[in-house]
């Protein structure tokens, strides 16, 4: 057994796709990675949890598997989402464009590399236009070749965030001639595991929420480092919803007291840290404390990367492809 897991070269991908509220259609394209049209098992991949969020109308499947094949059964999810999924038809709070709106690859596995994760989410691109050629694509990170744009970068330049059917109309993807309304806009790409950390406060002004999300936002001042935040109403309260990204450990200089509240791993023997979510939970509740309101709940969407490692290994030394049907037993 040891052998087995020590020669896995494993990767993930956490799959965003514009459903929530149609669990068959979550489920299907779950299943769509893991069996071929006669449902029968045809990879080592996994799929070790779904995320879905009502308000947002999105999920997040976390899918793993050795490098070398995760690809397929990643292409084969897109194309039953693409298939099942209508973009003319998606109302959700969540920021998106595409009905696959993002395919992130990440390394697992210390042996794997990003520039092996970037060729993996390039091929899945090409070939989804062959299979799928009313999709649009954009590359980000270790995909997007030579010029290696950040997920956020590229967002920015293409008006992520305004979804307006003339103006999705006027972007301009990498792969693919238009934008058209029924797929929208994908983005495709690998970097450093990227985690959701989404925490509660106990408030329905929003604004209260962006204040927060500003002040935590790694790129002003006063931030946390590597930290992406939005603030949206959700479920009578306020989220904060934010992208944890790993990044190199590198000399930096974090406020004092958050000094030691970087959890480190490695890929291909290069250092990666990132902001633990405890530590980003405790922070958001001084700022929300400070502006008179409490937290009331913080939500992990999906794993963190040392866990997620562990958890691909056990699911696939134990060949279950539905694991996140059985961690859900195992929880409720």
């Amino acid at each position: 057994m040891a052998s087995q897991r020590s020669s896995l070269r494993l990767a993930a991908c956490l799959l965003n796709i514009s459903e929530a509220r149609k669990k068959d259609i979550v489920e299907r394209v779950a299943k769509a990675a893991l069996c071929d049209k006669q449902g029968e098992r045809k990879m080592q991949a996994t799929v070790l949890n779904i995320f879905s969020d009502y308000d947002y109308n999105r999920s997040v499947l976390t899918l793993a598997g050795p490098v070398e094949t995760l690809g397929t059964s990643v292409l084969a999810a897109c194309i039953e989402a693409f298939t099942l999924i209508d973009m003319k038809d998606h109302i959700g709070i969540h920021p998106c464009l595409g009905a696959v709106d993002l395919v992130p690859f990440y390394p697992l596995s210390e042996s794997v590399s990003l520039e092996e994760c970037g060729r993996v989410a390039h091929d899945v691109a090409e070939k989804l236009m062959f299979d799928e050629p009313d999709c649009s694509l954009f590359y980000f990170g270790y995909a997007d070749q030579t010029l290696k744009r950040t997920l956020v970068q590229r967002r920015k330049e293409l008006n992520w965030f305004n979804r307006s059917s003339s103006e999705v109309k006027e972007r301009k993807p990498d792969v693919g001639t238009a934008v058209t309304p029924r797929c929208g806009l994908t983005g495709i790409g690998a970097s450093p595991y990227v985690m959701n950390c989404n925490v509660t406060i106990d408030t329905q002004d929003v604004n209260i929420g962006q204040r927060i999300a500003s002040a935590i936002r790694g790129a002003n001042v006063g931030g946390l480092q590597g930290i992406q935040a939005m603030a949206f109403p959700h479920e009578g309260t306020v989220e904060i919803a934010c992208n944890v990204e790993s990044f190199k450990d590198e000399p930096f200089s974090p406020p004092k007291e958050e000094s030691k509240k970087y959890i480190t791993y490695c890929i291909q023997g290069e250092e990666y840290q990132y902001f633990s979510p405890s530590s980003i939970e405790k922070h958001i509740k001084r700022l929300a404390k400070d502006l008179g309101v409490a937290t009331v709940g913080t939500a992990l969407v999906g794993f963190t990367p040392e866990n997620c490692k562990r958890l691909a290994e056990q699911a696939i030394r134990e060949g279950i492809g539905e694991f996140w049907k059985k961690r859900k037993a195992l929880t409720m």
